[in-house]
C-alpha cells in the first residue's frame, strides 16, 4: 500500500464522513432503495455500530482525508463461527491504489484474532473490480444468501475459509 494511505480503527469523529462515502459510491452501482446497506440506520454512526463484541470497522486514510472503509461483524442470523465483511466501500480517488487488498487483510487477520472460521459477503452483479479482489482474497462464490443480513438487493454471494 502506498506511503501516504493510513488503515486505522474508526473513530467517533469518522461518522459523517464514512456515511459520506456509503452514500456517494452505492448509487455509482444502482445500489438505492429497499434491500441495500446505504438504508442501515448504522450508516450514521458506524462508530458505535461496531463497538460489539467481534466486530472492527476501519477507515483508509490519503494524507488525512477519509476516502474509504470496511469492517467484520458476526454474521446476524449465521453461524457463529461466520463472519460477514461489511460495509467496504472506496471513493473512486482511492480504488486501483492498492487499499483493497491491503484493508481486506486487515479484516481477514481481525476475524482469525476473533476467532471466526469463515467470513461471508454480499454484493451486487456490475462490481466488477470489487469481485476480482475478493476472488484474488480467496473468497468462493456461492449460490445462495447465508444469514439474515436484511440486504435483499444483493445478488452475488462469496464464501472464505479462514
Amino acid at each position: 500500500m502506498p506511503e501516504r494511505l493510513h488503515i486505522r480503527p474508526i473513530e467517533a469523529r469518522d461518522d459523517a464522513a464514512v456515511a459520506a462515502v456509503i452514500r456517494a459510491v452505492m448509487p455509482e452501482f444502482g445500489a438505492v432503495g429497499d434491500g441495500f446497506a446505504i438504508n442501515d440506520p448504522e450508516v450514521d454512526w458506524m462508530h458505535r455500530a461496531y463497538a460489539i463484541e467481534r466486530a472492527a470497522y476501519f477507515v483508509v486514510e490519503d494524507a488525512g482525508r477519509l476516502l474509504g472503509g470496511g469492517g467484520i461483524a458476526p454474521l446476524l442470523g449465521g453461524d457463529p463461527d461466520t463472519c460477514e465483511l461489511r460495509k467496504m466501500y472506496f471513493l473512486p480517488a482511492l480504488r486501483g491504489r492498492g487499499a483493497g487488498a491491503a484493508l481486506m487483510a486487515r479484516c481477514l487477520d481481525t476475524a482469525r484474532e476473533f476467532g471466526f472460521r469463515r467470513c461471508y459477503l454480499e454484493t451486487l452483479r456490475g462490481m466488477d473490480a470489487a469481485m476480482r479482489l475478493y476472488e484474488r482474497s480467496g473468497f468462493r462464490r456461492i449460490d445462495a444468501p447465508l444469514g439474515a443480513t436484511g440486504h435483499g438487493g444483493c445478488n452475488t454471494y462469496y464464501l472464505r475459509d479462514l
